[in-house]
């Protein structure tokens, strides 16, 4: 597969999951679509973000030897939406490694404080958070502040999120 070609081809829930099903468990596959990821230009950087969640998402130690480039990347400024959702969507259901958790926090606790985020990017940066409740359970205080602060103006999905993770928080 012509991996760049494919990506620039369309934007579609199908390509996303051609390209996800070709990288399959393939560490170098993997590689190729997460240096277009890092590196390529602006369109294909914000296409290669969705396939990149979901390939971590059926193969999490994909991600393994790229976790500083992929946090180095979310702080970069005016990073298109779609690579901070992907991002951070890709952490929320996997083990992110000792190391870079505290990082992951930082860069979750700013998304989720910020008025310029997109829903999404807050509720996924949310979700990691409460993952991490469990390892880190000082955390919680901060984070029911900031979601309490912004539950009376949210839609009904950051709402619902937010019920579930304040929950985990009045459990500690």
């Amino acid at each position: 597969m012509k991996l760049r070609q494919e990506i620039l081809k369309e934007h579609s829930k199908a390509q996303c999951e051609k390209i996800v099903t070709w990288v399959g468990g393939n560490q170098q596959r993997f590689d190729e679509l997460f240096d277009l990821f890092l590196h390529d230009e602006y369109r294909v950087v914000q296409r290669s973000a969705w396939p990149i969640s979901y390939a971590v998402m059926d193969h999490p130690s994909l991600i393994g030897k790229h976790w500083k480039p992929l946090l180095k990347n979310l702080q970069k400024p005016n990073l298109h939406d779609a690579v901070k959702r992907n991002s951070i969507r890709l952490m929320q259901d996997i083990d992110i490694p000792e190391k870079y958790q505290g990082e992951v926090m930082n860069i979750c606790f700013q998304y989720l404080e910020s008025p310029n985020e997109p829903l999404a990017v807050k509720v996924f940066s949310m979700k990691v958070l409460g993952r991490m409740l469990r390892q880190y359970p000082e955390i919680g205080p901060e984070l029911k502040l900031l979601i309490e602060d912004q539950l009376p103006n949210q839609t009904a999905g950051f709402r619902s999120c937010a019920k579930k993770v304040l929950k985990q928080i009045d459990l500690l």
